[in-house]
């Protein structure tokens, strides 16, 4: 046990992610079954709940277990501070809340021009209200839920060594990866085999949406050191994709449509960084707590 605390405590970081990981996917995997991956199109929409249920409490619980074990009482009471930390300069709540939903709804309305397969489900669905509410609850779920962890314990730990984009990459790609499993297991068509076109759209949402919105993301927890902050700006994603804007478009064109999403978040990355003489990063983390 000694030797693996030592270890832990030399890498938490890379801890932290082994252990959001082992938790998250071995949920899954007893709620589904190791022999229904990927699921058919019945038993994704039968059990989606309790999988997105098993994936969240991996970053949350690993997230508060290793910030006792690496930083004992001095890191929870600096989890909670940040946690209740929300007098935030009000563009940053404006950052946080609005980004993902106008990017988005500017990209889908704009190739929706050339195809009405684009129009966001918010423009067409019959129970718009419905849509909404979902659309609230599950992306606070999963922001606050998520939020722990990633942002609670890995980005401090990672802007210890690293810039804000470095940081953001890192994370970024981890958790796109972290959806692997469950973007795999709902790639089945309605006899469970496996469809490459209801695949690869989720991998490049997260290959290529995800880290540049966590560049974002971390930018912004750099500026205001606010969890609820964090997880609004999480949560605004989530009910914007897949929930509340998500287009009719499968396969190809919901593949378009992420990859211009992508370029854009990549674009605002790119503007934040000149606006700010050509870098996000003000300082280390390092040196802030020297």
């Amino acid at each position: 046990m000694t030797a693996i605390r030592s270890s832990i405590e030399r890498h938490p970081v890379a801890a932290y992610f082994v252990l959001a990981f082992a938790i998250s996917w071995g949920g899954v995997l007893v709620v589904v079954g190791p022999g229904r991956i990927p699921g058919s199109t019945e038993q994704t929409e039968a059990l989606l709940p309790l999988v997105v249920l098993a994936m969240l409490v991996g970053p949350s619980v690993a997230g508060i277990l290793l910030t006792g074990l690496v930083y004992g009482r001095a890191g929870l009471r600096d989890l909670l501070y940040r946690l209740l930390e929300w007098r935030v300069g009000a563009r940053w709540y404006a950052v946080a809340l609005l980004t993902a939903p106008l990017l988005a709804t500017a990209v889908l309305l704009a190739l929706s021009l050339t195809s009405p397969v684009f129009l966001p489900a918010a423009f067409t669905s019959d129970d718009k209200a419905t849509l909404l509410l979902v659309g609230i609850a599950g992306g606070l779920a999963a922001g606050v839920f998520e939020e722990l962890g990633w942002t609670g314990f890995a980005v401090p730990g990672l802007r210890l060594r690293y810039g804000i984009l470095a940081t953001g990459l890192t994370l970024g790609l981890v958790w796109g990866a972290w959806h692997f499993l469950v973007a795999l297991w709902g790639s089945g068509t309605s006899t469970g085999a496996f469809s490459l076109l209801l695949f690869l759209p989720q991998l490049l949402f997260y290959v290529g949406v995800l880290p540049a919105y966590r560049v974002l993301m971390v930018w912004v927890h750099d500026r205001t050191r606010s969890l609820p902050v964090a997880m609004l700006m999480h949560a605004s994603l989530t009910a914007s994709l897949p929930l509340i804007l998500l287009p009719p478009a499968r396969g190809i064109p919901l593949l378009t449509s992420y990859l211009v999403l992508a370029a854009a978040l990549w674009a605002f990355v790119a503007t934040a960084a000149a606006a700010n003489g050509g870098r996000l990063s003000r300082e280390s983390l390092r040196r802030r707590v020297a």
